[in-house]
């Protein structure tokens, strides 16, 4: 009796099994896609690939829609794949509503919140492998999407039917295409997994993680509004890869600082998601997963910046391989170094280290695959508190608004550059905020605020990210003992929008009641543009504005004459300062005031007749701009402003430069890069070169011979600008010639920044003040200070001139309150230093930077510095 019990009950398990098997729609395998498991070893998909698997997986599965949500720099379209339970899919715009009412509704009653948080679902926004050479999480991709879109595990069906995870399969897809096709190139030969040469991004490369204060760059913009503006979801997840010998992966919680910004209720959510992670990937035997170690989280900047918009936000890291090529680690190579660990040991931070062996792309992503349905696992195991939390911080952050100062930053609409204050709170709104101007005249502690300056009061729902982008930034000094050394930043510690951009803001630290009677909200991005008369003269563009440079610029790409003022001048009650652009009007000129028009965003100040001006022709500079193979993110960020300017340009290599005949250009550019790369093509210095990742085609330098050739081009005429590290090529013992015909000579300059950092200086990513001398055509435009980004090298010690050279010291810091925002060790050492030099050698001219004028196009203030530079040699 028994056996035939069991022989009904196993036929009517079959019989089950069969229908449910039949009812249940067959998905593509990821294997069958591709002809290869993702992860296999010397396997990549590029993105194109990448999104025709998921776009077919869409029309298979009612789990998974896929979302354009922008495109790329090089115009690849961007895409969110929502994955979910079939209901929630099919509801997403009715639980995106609750979305908004969770995070900016301070005022819904205890029912409305209860109710919200059990209709409402936790969503979990995914972004992978930003920095392109971080294969393995867009790479697991296809894998992540078929086993939530396939899955008949009830504890997954009812995770999905709590949670909508929200994947971007590719934070960055030109980068992406990049690495997999360089990889591909070189499969199969000696040097197979050789690094990109390049940045691998239209511009800025691994920097599209330091983008998200300014969001210049499309991809970033894109990222941002999804969990500034339009979704908001509730917890944010980037997966990135690091180094190959340490740990094998990185979960939250960071390390310190931290943001003090930040509510301590979201580093404990960040926290929780950690540990989640490290207890389910260590109880799947993954090893060697780090917690509270080397990242810390004090600076906005990465995608992680959403913290500051309320998002349980964090980050993971995984040891890397070469692309898709195994490494093999041996035991005693694996090393620890820095914040949180101090040996490569069991310890509280890592409490089952790797043993070492192979490392595979597999490998990385078992630990993606692990690591996500953890977060996924977390986020539906609290969904009702993580709902109620995201409301919970929009009260907390409104309450602390009203009863903690500051209350408000005031930007007054009258600025020495109205297009960064145009851009300033353009970019304000972007980030979600809410800006005011006022309807009224305001007399607020002896000072009279006008009728159309701007407030961004305090009391928001993203009152952190207001706080932290409006502030002067004061770096929080933590020790790792009492007494101890300090634990330095992870990258940079100022990032002020309104010290950056040169734009006045005043922090108040009172409530005024009669200001917020007088608050209109700013509902849409502004725009100062006016009509043009119908007949001109022609329009001039005050070089106080940063945009009025572009406005040059594009006017000149269209053909049309321009001109710089030789004084200052008046027109109608309003000063136009020397160095300011004349742009003159004519029947053939009307298409490119349509094409000036389109970027600009202020008016010019128009003459309706003829007036004898005083002014000099400007004629196009014929600029280079000199990039090294390696990763050359600065050389990319300065080809973004120069594209963004309108200013076109030519671009060489260091090995260009021996044989380039440099007298096409007017002014040659060097940005922040290593003598030694730009000389030989490799990293270190004599005696003690590094070995390079990269194919030998591309670890070239330009030589004796070619930095011969530039001071012969300076020798003859022509303009070199140099920043940074670049500088030290023009420091020293210089010749020109050989035998009889041999010239030794040393410019009348030298760098001190090694004396002065042995001494204590230590100047960590900082905005300094200088002062700039006025009436020099390197600083027309500029007021008498203004804020620079400086890392405290190179400082500059000019000496008296010899032969047919000279100087001029073009900018210095002052004696005292050098540090506008950061962080800066032993100050005194730079009072009175010299910051920026200009240089004569015969007939050209040398400008040397001791900062970035264009640090990660974040700066605008020292941008005229630049913008100048490039008129050096390009007027008749």
């Amino acid at each position: 009796m028994k056996t035939m019990l069991r022989t009904v009950l196993f036929a009517v398990i079959v019989m089950m099994t069969a229908v449910t098997m039949q009812a249940q729609p067959k998905f593509t395998n990821p294997k069958d896609f591709f002809g290869f498991t993702p992860g296999d070893d010397r396997q990549l998909m590029d993105y194109e690939q990448l999104i025709e698997y998921l776009t077919k997986l869409d029309a298979e599965s009612s789990r998974l829609k896929l979302e354009k949500i922008g495109e790329s720099p090089m115009g690849k379209p961007m895409y969110i794949a929502f994955l979910s339970d079939e209901s929630n899919i099919e509801n997403l715009e009715s639980l995106r509503q609750i979305n908004h009412k969770l995070a900016l509704d301070p005022d819904l009653t205890d029912k409305e919140r209860s109710e919200l948080s059990k209709e409402g679902r936790v969503f979990v926004y995914a972004t992978l492998s930003m920095h392109s050479g971080e294969v393995a999480p867009s790479q697991s991709a296809p894998l992540v999407a078929y086993d939530l879109a396939s899955t008949m595990d009830p504890e997954k069906l009812q995770w999905m039917k709590d949670v909508v995870y929200m994947m971007v399969p590719c934070h960055n897809p030109d980068g992406m295409d990049m690495v997999v096709h360089n990889y591909l190139k070189y499969k199969g030969t000696k040097y197979e997994g050789a690094s990109l040469p390049g940045v691998y991004h239209k511009y800025v490369g691994h920097d599209n993680n330091r983008d998200f204060v300014i969001l210049s760059q499309d991809d970033s913009r894109a990222i941002a509004k999804v969990y500034n503006q339009t979704w908001l979801p509730q917890v944010m997840v980037e997966k990135h890869q690091m180094g190959s010998t340490g740990t094998r992966y990185f979960v939250p919680p960071n390390h310190d600082p931290i943001a003090e910004n930040i509510d301590g209720g979201l580093w404990t959510w960040v926290g929780i998601f950690g540990q989640n992670m490290q207890n389910d990937m260590t109880n799947a035997g993954l090893a060697g997963v780090s917690q509270h170690y080397a990242f810390d989280n004090y600076w906005p900047g990465s995608t992680e910046t959403c913290l500051w918009n309320n998002v349980i936000a964090f980050l993971t890291e995984a040891a890397s391989v070469k692309d898709a090529t195994a490494v093999y680690v041996e035991p005693n190579e694996l090393s620890v170094r820095g914040k949180g660990l101090s040996e490569y040991k069991k310890s509280i931070n890592m409490p089952l280290p790797w043993e070492g062996g192979w490392w595979r792309l597999g490998d990385i992503v078992e630990y993606e695959l692990v690591s996500t349905m953890s977060i996924i696992k977390t986020a539906s195991l609290y969904k009702e508190k993580i709902l109620l939390f995201r409301n919970d911080m929009c009260r907390r952050e409104i309450e602390k608004g009203k009863n903690q100062a500051p209350y408000y930053y005031i930007i007054p609409e009258k600025q020495h550059d109205i297009s960064e204050l145009i851009n300033l709170v353009n970019l304000l709104r972007r980030h979600g905020l809410q800006v005011y101007r006022l309807d009224k005249d305001v007399l607020l502690d002896n000072r009279l605020y006008l009728k159309g300056d701007f407030i961004v009061p305090l009391a928001q729902a993203y009152r952190a990210m207001a706080k932290e982008i409006l502030e002067a930034q004061e770096y929080p000094e933590r020790h790792y003992t009492p007494g101890g050394d300090l634990i330095k930043p992870y990258d940079i510690t100022s990032w002020s929008l309104p010290l950056h951009r040169q734009v006045e803001s005043v922090e108040v630290n009172k409530k005024y009641p009669v200001l917020e009677e007088s608050l209109t909200v700013l509902t849409e991005d502004l725009d100062y543009s006016i009509e043009a008369p119908a007949n001109f003269y022609a329009a001039v563009y005050t070089v106080n504005y940063n945009e009025s440079f572009m406005a040059a610029f594009a006017a000149m790409n269209n053909g049309m004459e321009v001109h710089r003022l030789n004084e200052d001048i008046e027109i109608d009650g309003q000063v136009l300062p020397q160095g300011s652009f004349v742009v003159f009007n004519s029947k053939k000129t009307s298409s490119g005031w349509t094409k000036i028009n389109e970027k600009i965003l202020f008016p010019p100040v128009y003459m309706a007749e003829k007036i004898e001006l005083k002014s000099t022709l400007v004629k196009m500079p014929r600029i280079a701009l000199v990039e090294t193979w390696f990763h050359d993110m600065d050389a990319g960020w300065t080809r973004y402003i120069l594209d963004h300017y309108a200013i076109p340009f030519s671009l060489l290599h260091p090995a260009d430069l021996a044989e380039a005949e440099l007298d096409s250009y007017d002014v040659i550019l060097f940005a922040d890069d290593g003598k030694s790369q730009l000389m030989t093509g490799k990293y270190g210095s004599e005696g003690n070169y590094s070995m390079s990742s990269y194919a030998p085609e591309y670890v070239k330098g330009m030589g004796k011979k070619g930095l011969e050739n530039i001071l012969k081009y300076v020798n003859e005429g022509g303009v070199v600008l140099s920043w940074g590290r670049s500088t030290e090529l023009f420091t020293g013992m210089l010749n020109i010639g050989s035998g009889d015909e041999k010239e030794e000579f040393q410019f009348p300059v030298r760098d001190i920044s090694s004396s002065l950092s042995k001494k204590g200086l230590n100047v960590s990513g900082s905005l300094l003040r200088i002062n700039v001398l006025q009436g020099h055509p390197l600083t027309y435009g500029l007021p008498e200070q203004i804020g620079v980004f400086s890392r405290g090298r190179p400082v500059f010690q000019t000496s008296l001139p010899r032969f047919d050279m000279d100087r001029r010291v073009i900018a210095t810091y002052p004696e005292k309150d050098i540090l506008l925002s950061g962080y800066i060790a032993k100050p005194e050492f730079l009072s009175d230093r010299s910051a920026m030099v200009w240089l004569k050698k015969a007939k050209g001219q040398v400008v040397l930077y001791g900062f970035n004028p264009q640090f990660r196009a974040s700066t605008q203030a020292s941008f005229k510095l630049l913008f100048n530079g490039l008129f050096l040699g390009s007027t008749k």
